[in-house]
């Protein structure tokens, strides 16, 4: 006879998930640190966003608009869209999620890649799916090694593009590439967190291929360079089929009133972005030179699409001593061994302060090692 069992018992595929690890903000002993963990925006919100974020606090009485309609009808005019293919969700995470549960479960597979974000194994996990984990190509996306692994149980697709963590881009014609070699029934879901920190010419076409084909999902967030991490808004374009699905599971009420508001504003303020697209090329490039000047002692900086880099270690300092050096000298910088990242750091571009300060730690770090 089995063994009666005396408590709810969770499913086996939930224990299998490592829970996410944010970035830290304080030390160990409490201390207050410079994050650097979380590629937050170091310039903040949009003046218009904050303003709109503080006007709508007075409404906390009433739920918000559910549809986030408004939101939807201005992200729709602002990148030539159907705003009835469009859902907001609570942060990009949210429709990633909603997209996994709509499209895979118990023996179905996932694909992401090596060195890819965190949450899509959580996502794949959660709904009781398989994650399958395709090799890198120096860091990157190799579409190759992603379609090597497709078979009749791959339901969904994960890219980040450009990519968490490594700071890599997939241009175009690969992702096009992609797309054409998969079967119809697989969903790709190309997740464009960073994509406002791309140059034209860099754009990978992600929400061109979700206008014409009805087995792409694009991801985008109000939580990087639009400063509103805070409020969690994130949104996803796709066929109207895949929306439809992922509406039925989606939580109501899910983007607050202050968010969708705070957004409006966010979208609209174009010089904000411009400026905080400069701000990052600038001291992205700086703070890779620092690096890159660095390589006698055995650091290598993977060019990065973002707003942080990677900075891998291979000599006699490691990126964990590294990573507790510099919180000892008050920076919050992101080492993650949990996604396969042990010789890593992941350092956020700050301000210019933020910057030149986690460069100058880390220099000593090393100098001090000798």
């Amino acid at each position: 006879m089995a063994q009666e069992k005396t408590a709810p018992q969770p499913k086996d595929w939930i224990m299998g998930i490592a829970p996410y690890v944010p970035g830290k903000s304080s030390g160990d002993g409490g201390q207050k640190l410079i994050k650097l963990s979380a590629n937050e925006n170091p310039l903040g919100c949009s003046p218009a966003a904050g303003a709109a974020l503080n006007a709508a606090s007075g409404s906390v009485d009433r739920y918000p608009d559910p549809g986030s309609t408004k939101l939807r009808e201005a992200i729709a005019a602002k990148f030539n869209l159907d705003p009835e293919r469009i859902i907001c969700g609570t942060g990009s995470d949210d429709v990633l999620h909603l997209a996994a549960n709509a499209f895979s479960g118990p023996g179905d597979e996932i694909i992401y890649v090596r060195y890819g974000f965190a949450v899509y194994d959580i996502a794949a996990r959660r709904y009781g799916g398989t994650p399958v984990i395709s090799e890198d190509n120096d860091y990157g996306t190799d579409v190759d090694a992603i379609l090597a692994k497709v078979n009749d149980k791959t339901r969904v697709i994960f890219i980040a593009n450009p990519n968490n963590p490594t700071g890599t881009l997939t241009p175009r014609e690969e992702i096009a590439r992609l797309h054409d070699a998969l079967p119809g029934y697989i969903l790709l879901v190309l997740d464009g967190a960073y994509a406002e920190y791309l140059e034209a010419d860099e754009d990978d076409g992600a929400l061109e291929f979700a206008k014409s084909a009805n087995n792409v999902l694009v991801t985008r967030t109000f939580s990087k360079i639009h400063g509103l991490a805070a409020e969690r808004i994130g949104w996803g374009y796709g066929h109207a089929d895949i929306i439809g699905a992922m509406n039925r599971i989606r939580l109501p009420f899910n983007v607050t009133t202050a968010g969708q508001e705070a957004a409006l504003a966010a979208l609209a303020a174009d010089d904000f972005v411009a400026s905080s697209r400069e701000h990052n090329q600038k001291w992205r490039q700086w703070l890779s030179d620092e690096m890159t000047a660095l390589g006698n002692h055995g650091l290598r900086v993977i060019p990065s699409h973002t707003n942080f880099l990677l900075v891998l270690f291979d000599g006699k300092v490691t990126a964990e001593h590294a990573n507790a050096a510099l919180m000892d000298k008050g920076y919050a910088v992101r080492w993650l061994p949990g996604q396969g990242l042990v010789n890593g750091l992941r350092i956020t571009i700050g301000t210019e302060d933020e910057t030149r300060g986690v460069a100058k730690a880390l220099r000593e770090i090393l100098e001090e090692a000798g």
